[in-house]
């Protein structure tokens, strides 16, 4: 700028801006910090995570997905990691803290690259090529995946993390039903629509008294206590309108002057619940779910005549039912006919817990199957579920596959000794961060070994040493504490959750790295009423330090 000249400003007051170097390393260090936050959680050995929210609601878990969405994270680059954990999540239900956990460790080693002198685009074009490769590999070290125990197998692992210790092999077998009852053949391949598992929890009892319904729970009672508590060979309505008289859009009013008028009126409405309740009796149904409200006087006349009805069932229940028993959702009782109806062997009213729940059972495709949690503590049920969505996940996904890897960090030793060879035919700087990317790749192993209290250099000498010696299937035996062939074992990874957090971890990597400058705006003040809220863990509380 010539001297006496005015400065022109681009940016608003307060604006915050950090340039080159110091924006790209303070955006590794957030990094870091998250993936250093969720390291502990990963695998069977790992420990857990209090999170106590503004208002003292308490989560305790070692599922990454859900602590890095409960902590109240306000870094810009700390939310890129959550949101790839959220994508993990999404896509394949399992391996969210080896994303994570991957991601920073990805940047750790791009960091001291880039200390050497090592563009951040070649290290990005680096790790690219290296996770094409490292995919090219997962295709030639995945196993057949042909029988009922290996699933059993891959079910158990993925409950392993999590606080389902008492009753892994008991679950286990839940999900195998689970999954195989909503398994499809399409065109010659397997699908599998884990939104047909619906997962109830109720406070009370053990993990063992989980239970598996080849059916649907519905968490409603009957709407009278007339009604009768069980209706075997049931004939279902489902209905997305309210048995109840509709009120009139515009304001308006009626006039009686007459006294003996006004029974008249009420009379008037009681017949109109009658013939409600008769266009019911007529389809043939003896049960009615209704998605809206229903009257009153119309509960009473549905118990008259013998009908178990519920009201305010939700959408996402209502469109199972429909799968599950055969029946259509009628949005008017006019158009309700026998042909509409669906069946089931017996819908039932149980006592569970505290609450009462309506169990639909028998039905003619059962498409639509539940599993009721059962569990000590709100807590102990809500991990139970945590561990259960994971496990219906990798199962599934197993099933549509039908491969799968050797668990037990045995596949990243593997590939990081590939990926290493690899490199070397690469050659130019890209080889380095091939390296690079060959390195990270052993965190997951050193993490599982240091979470079990093993000696994390050791084990990975020893790791490597059978991997040379062309041991592909060894890994880390963490009830033992030693090296051990992972088949044998039975400790089995999911092909697609590995392949995808791989691809994840690269790709979030890249992205932070080719940031070199951050422009923050001005954060607008709370108001008089709001008060700022503070993070969790150190990880909120504005963009520090920019």
């Amino acid at each position: 700028m010539i001297t006496g000249q005015t400065p022109i400003l681009i940016l608003k007051e307060g604006t915050e801006r950090q340039q080159g170097k110091n924006a790209q390393k303070n955006n590794i260090e957030a990094a870091k910090a998250i993936a250093d936050a969720v390291r502990t959680t990963l695998g069977p050995k790992g420990m857990d995570k209090m999170l106590v929210d503004s208002i003292g609601d308490i989560v305790i878990t070692n599922d990454g997905a859900t602590i890095l969405k409960e902590m109240d994270i306000d870094h810009p680059t700390a939310k890129m990691l959550v949101e790839a954990s959220k994508s993990q999540d999404t896509a394949v239900g399992d391996g969210t803290t080896t994303v994570v956990v991957l991601a920073g460790e990805l940047l750790k080693q791009a960091e001291s690259l880039l200390e050497q002198g090592v563009h951040s685009t070649v290290i990005a074009s680096g790790y690219h090529l290296a996770v094409t490769e490292a995919k090219k590999q997962l295709d030639s070290l995945a196993i057949k995946a042909d029988d009922e125990e290996t699933l059993k197998r891959i079910a158990i692992t993925a409950l392993s993390g999590k606080n389902t210790s008492v009753a892994p092999e008991f679950l286990a077998d839940l999900v195998i039903k689970a999954v195989n009852a909503v398994a499809e053949e399409r065109d010659g391949k397997v699908i599998v629509d884990t939104a047909n598992i619906k997962v109830d929890k109720k406070n009370g009892g053990s993990a063992t008294d989980t239970q598996f319904i080849s059916g649907l729970i519905i968490d409603k009672e009957k709407v009278h206590s007339k009604m009768p508590s069980v209706v075997k060979n049931a004939k279902i309505a489902l209905i997305n309108s309210a048995l109840e008289i509709k009120k009139t859009e515009i304001e308006a009013k009626v006039q009686i002057n007459d006294p003996s008028k006004i029974q008249e009126f009420l009379d008037q409405e009681t017949d109109t619940f009658k013939e409600m309740v008769e266009k019911v009796k007529k389809s043939g149904a003896n049960v009615l779910l209704c998605q809206k409200g229903i009257d009153d006087t119309a509960q009473y006349y549905l118990a008259k005549e013998g009908i178990y009805a519920v009201r305010r069932v939700k959408q996402s229940d209502m469109e199972k039912l429909a799968k599950a028993t055969g029946a259509k959702i009628v949005t008017d009782l006019d158009d309700l006919t026998p042909d509409s109806l669906g069946t089931a062997e017996k819908v039932e009213e149980r006592k569970i817990g505290d609450d009462r729940m309506t169990f639909i059972t028998g039905a003619k495709n059962p498409k639509a199957v539940s599993i009721l949690i059962r569990g000590g503590t709100e807590h102990v049920v809500d991990e139970i579920e945590r561990a259960l969505h994971d496990a219906i996940r990798v199962v599934a996904i197993t099933k549509e596959d039908g491969k799968y890897l050797p668990g037990g960090g045995a596949i990243e030793a593997e590939l990081s000794m590939k990926i290493r060879d690899y490199a070397n035919s690469v050659g130019g700087r890209e080889q380095l961060a091939i390296e690079a990317f060959a390195k990270a790749l052993e965190i997951i192993p050193r993490t599982l070994a240091e979470n079990a209290g093993m000696d994390p250099i050791n084990t990975l000498i020893k790791l490597k040493a059978e991997h040379e010696k062309s041991n592909k299937n060894y890994g880390i035996n963490l009830n033992e504490n030693k090296i051990d062939d992972m088949v044998k074992l039975g400790v089995f990874d999911t092909y697609r959750v590995k392949q995808h957090a791989l691809e994840s971890a690269v790709e979030v990597a890249s992205m932070i790295l080719r940031i070199d400058d951050v422009i923050a705006s001005k954060k607008s003040a709370p108001s008089n009423n709001q008060q700022p809220q503070g993070g969790m863990g150190g990880m909120g509380g504005g963009m520090p330090p920019y």
